[in-house]
């Protein structure tokens, strides 16, 4: 029947995981949209989802060139903290709120993933991101991170996870 749509085995646990692009996909993660500026270099674009970057692009969620240029060169508290307040102002522009908006309300009724490439989470824009969503009502799960795979991995996606499609067991043994 139409709205009866149920995703076998994650009933109830519905929720947005944060992850660094390119680690290995963990159960249940959902659908990975990359909230990055740029697709990741030397991968061809019909590789992004089965190397584990991601299945949806979605730069609106990014910052801006200028500060990704900011936040690479933010090396004290100081520098972050103004790279932070900008990202912020740029995330309350009224097309990234409403964007934001409805990522909060689907975190209650799909899983789904939000990353970025960076290493460290806590000086990634994806922090930011998670608090603002998390301010307008957002569910989150959390996944301990994993160690990215190289360019070369043979890691294999068969499909988005959300429509109840199981991953074929990854061939890089990681």
């Amino acid at each position: 029947m139409p709205g009866d749509f149920k995703t076998p085995d994650i009933l109830g646990a519905m929720a947005i995981t944060i992850v660094r692009l390119g680690s290995p996909r963990k159960p249940n993660e959902g659908l990975r949209l990359g909230t990055v500026r740029r697709p990741p270099r030397g991968v061809p674009k019909s590789d992004f989802a089965r190397r584990d970057y991601y299945d949806v692009w979605l730069p609106n969620l990014s910052p801006s060139r200028e500060l990704v240029n900011e936040a690479l060169s933010a090396h004290d508290q100081k520098s972050w903290n103004r790279f932070a307040r900008k990202f912020r102002g740029e995330m309350n522009q009224p097309d990234a709120g409403r964007l934001l908006d409805v990522l909060a309300a689907l975190s209650h009724t799909a899983n789904f993933s939000l990353g970025c490439y960076c290493e460290n989470e806590d000086r990634c824009h994806r922090s930011i991101l998670k608090d603002l969503l998390a301010a307008r009502g957002a569910k989150f799960r959390s996944v301990r991170p994993g160690p990215i795979r190289s360019i070369q991995s043979s890691g294999v996606h068969s499909g988005p996870r959300f429509l109840g499609f199981k991953p074929s067991p990854s061939k890089s043994g990681t």
